[in-house]
């Protein structure tokens, strides 16, 4: 009986300092969808003309 009192009184005192756990959140409430364009411009990875749009300091003062 004295495991249970102490349960008891953990739990009060767990109750006390913390309150409750807030409201659960919908996954539907998280998520948003958007509608896109249908001419929208996709623009694809172009491994050689990547370079143009590379910065890097030690590159732009010649180092």
């Amino acid at each position: 009986m004295d495991g249970d009192r102490t349960t008891d009184t953990a739990t009060a005192a767990r109750r006390a300092r913390y309150g409750k756990l807030p409201e659960r959140i919908r996954f539907a409430d998280m998520a948003e969808e958007v509608e896109v364009r249908p001419g929208g411009r996709v623009r694809a990875h172009d491994s050689e003309g990547s370079w143009q749009y590379y910065s890097c300091l030690a590159l732009d003062l010649g180092l």
